[in-house]
């Protein structure tokens, strides 16, 4: 139901990314971004439900073009480590924040694994965020201290996650409380990515339905 787009970054360079408009005008937007592997389908498809939701979601593209395969670990993680995160937030991620917020609607930002990291530097780097929900993913502290967390935040993170582990989760929500900040984060009892649904061996429908219900809910609270 998307279409592929072209908008601008603030620094004036072209970006790119998935847009799925919600059927009413005037309509709140979210950001959606990407696991480690890219763009994909999947991520496609998860923007088209936020447009069925009731907000203009926007994916932009962070690898340019490259999606890698559910198979290949070692590819993944050397686009995640040639990606400039504070680039990609405050230029790319922001560009497409501005994109939504054009007309004057609120925008909120999502994201996924790498994209959860994202959505955390975001909540601490995009002045036009209205609202973040991050998805099993923590920024390190350089790059996002919760003390500078500035919109409210929800989070939806795994027992049983090596990446974004419970130990890195705990510590960072004690730290936002601990500075004053309003922290809503969810555990389930499921392993890291269990929203993708076209990774069998780790996706929870049960669990990824409530984190979605919660997720929807978080957004039209604070963008309407």
């Amino acid at each position: 139901m998307g279409t592929h787009i072209t908008f601008k970054r603030p620094d004036g360079k072209e970006a790119h990314g998935y847009l799925a408009n919600a059927a009413q005008g005037n309509a709140p937007g979210v950001v959606v971004i990407q696991e480690w592997w890219g763009l994909s389908e999947q991520i496609k498809g998860l923007t088209d439900r936020f447009a069925l939701a009731g907000f203009d979601a926007l994916a932009p593209d962070l690898y340019n073009g490259v999606v890698v395969p559910y198979h290949d670990t070692e590819a993944a993680n050397k686009e995640m480590g040639s990606l400039d995160f504070i680039d990609a937030t405050t230029q790319t991620v922001r560009g497409a924040a501005q994109y939504l917020g054009r007309n004057g609607a609120k925008v909120g930002l999502t994201g996924f694994c790498l994209g959860g990291a994202v959505t955390i530097i975001g909540a601490c780097k995009i002045p036009e965020l209205g609202a973040a929900v991050a998805f099993y993913g923590i920024p390190p502290e350089q790059a996002a201290k919760p003390a500078d967390v500035r919109v409210p935040l929800q989070g939806h993170f795994a027992t049983r996650d090596d990446w974004c582990t419970p130990q890195l989760v705990d510590a960072f929500e004690s730290a936002m409380k601990a500075a004053g900040k309003t922290a809503e984060f969810y555990r389930y009892e499921a392993d890291h990515a269990f929203v993708n649904e076209q990774r069998a061996a780790v996706h929870d429908r049960e669990a990824a339905e409530l984190a979605w219900g919660r997720a929807a809910e978080f957004f039209h609270k604070h963008l309407g």
